[in-house]
Order: structure tokens, then C-alpha cells, then sequence
């Protein structure tokens, strides 16, 4: 873990309850962050939140499903009476649809996976930026995947939402460098063990791959940096 110490700050991380998203939240809150964790499966979050108390760190749950319209907005509306500011936004949480050939994507599916990667992207971004600009310190870390940028065959549904998410960011940290202390930056992980790795390559051997924790070590890392905003970076196996 990193020796950068991030107490009192307010953190959240969409897509918490596993994976990448849950390793940075616990690596978060026990470099002394208070972290919001959000995803779809209270339970899950529960995990997590009971694993950060256990280790002396902070957590508050906030079950959302971020293709709900309005469940952005509410979130925002929570955070901001509680805590009156967020020092962290991570954007983690992201739908992989069925792989295979454009021409047989699946409407619903691509629709549902636009929603929660590219539209939710935006409304994060439009609801938390008033808080992230009441910190000293504002971070904003986007995850994305190298298929946003080296397209692959059967890959078109999941690339094209990445690919529109990182420009969204990418837009945005111009929009804001020079108006804000807020400084953005989009990570990709590269092959690290998750679900969603599982489902997208089932033949392959998890052992072969990184944990989460090695891509939430190096985001903590990179939040006690003063990186330049619109930092772009990838997490290599060590």
C-alpha cells in the first residue's frame, strides 16, 4: 500500500462491491479515506464495508444502479448533505456485453451497456462536479480498457461504450483544468483477475493474471501524485 495518507477526504467508488472497485476501496479507506460505496448488490457492499471496518477504516454504502435516471442525482443530493464535498470520484463500475460480430449486437443489451458506461459516465461527472469542486484536492479517475483505443474483432459493443467514455473524460479534463483544482486521469488495469475478465475469456487461467489489488495499489499511488490532468496510464503485471 501506499504511504500517502488521504485522512478526511471523501472518496466514491462506483462499482465497489468486487473486483478492481472493491480492492480500491479498501485500499482507500485504509490509506484514512472515508469511502461512498456504490454498485447494485447491497449485500455485496455490505462485504466490503464490513472488511474496511474490520481493518479501522470508514464506510458508508449507497446501493445505486446507475442506469436508474435519477439515482445519480440522488446520490449526489446524499453526499452533499452528509459530507458536503467529494476529495475523490473513481469510475469503475461498467457493463460488458455479449461479445460477437456488430452486425448481431443486441439492441437491449448495447442500449443497457451505453446507459451504465457511457450516459451514467456524464451524469456522475454533471452531479458530483459542484462537490469535487468544493475540495482542495479534487481526483477523478476513470477505468477503461485498451479495446477503447486498439479496437478488436467481436469486441465493437464494449469498445465503442469505452471508447466514448474515455472521450468524455478526456473532454472534461479540459473543460476543467484551468477553472478547478481538479485533475483527471484514465486508467487501464490491462489483464488483471475479475468476473468480468472470467466471462469475457472463460478459457483462460486466472493464475496467470494480476489480482485487483495490484491496479488499486498503483491507483493510491497515483492519487497521492500531482499528476497532470489528463494523465493516461496502464497497469502492467509486475
Amino acid at each position: 500500500m501506499s504511504d500517502q495518507g488521504f485522512t478526511g477526504e471523501v472518496a466514491l467508488v462506483t462499482g465497489a462491491s468486487r473486483g478492481i472497485g472493491a480492492a480500491t476501496a479498501l485500499a482507500l479507506a485504509e490509506a484514512g479515506a472515508h469511502v461512498v460505496l456504490t454498485g447494485r448488490d447491497t449485500r455485496a457492499l455490505e462485504s466490503v464495508e464490513e472488511q474496511i471496518h474490520l481493518t479501522g477504516g470508514t464506510a458508508t454504502i449507497a446501493p445505486v444502479d446507475l442506469a436508474e435516471p435519477d439515482g445519480i442525482a440522488r446520490l449526489a443530493s446524499a453526499v452533499s448533505q452528509r459530507w458536503g464535498k467529494l476529495d475523490i470520484l473513481v469510475i469503475n463500475a461498467a457493463l460488458l456485453p455479449q461479445l460477437g460480430p456488430v452486425t448481431d449486437i443486441d439492441q437491449g443489451a448495447f442500449n443497457k451497456a451505453l446507459t451504465v458506461n457511457v450516459l451514467a459516465t456524464q451524469a456522475l461527472l454533471a452531479n458530483f462536479t459542484p462537490l469535487l469542486k468544493k475540495s482542495g484536492n479534487a481526483r477523478v479517475i476513470g477505468l477503461t480498457s485498451s479495446v477503447a483505443t486498439v479496437p478488436r474483432a467481436f469486441w465493437g459493443a464494449y469498445a465503442s461504450t469505452k471508447a466514448a467514455f474515455e472521450v468524455l473524460l478526456d473532454c472534461y479534463a479540459q473543460e476543467t483544468k484551468n477553472i478547478a483544482k481538479l485533475r483527471v486521469a484514465i486508467v487501464n488495469p490491462g489483464a488483471t483477475r475479475t468476473a468480468m475478465r472470467a466471462r469475457a475469456y472463460p478459457g483462460e487461467d486466472p493464475a496467470t493474471l494480476k489480482g485487483p489489488e495490484v491496479v488499486a495499489d498503483r491507483m493510491i499511488t497515483l492519487l497521492g501524485e500531482q499528476f497532470a490532468s489528463g494523465h493516461r496510464e496502464s497497469v502492467n503485471h509486475p
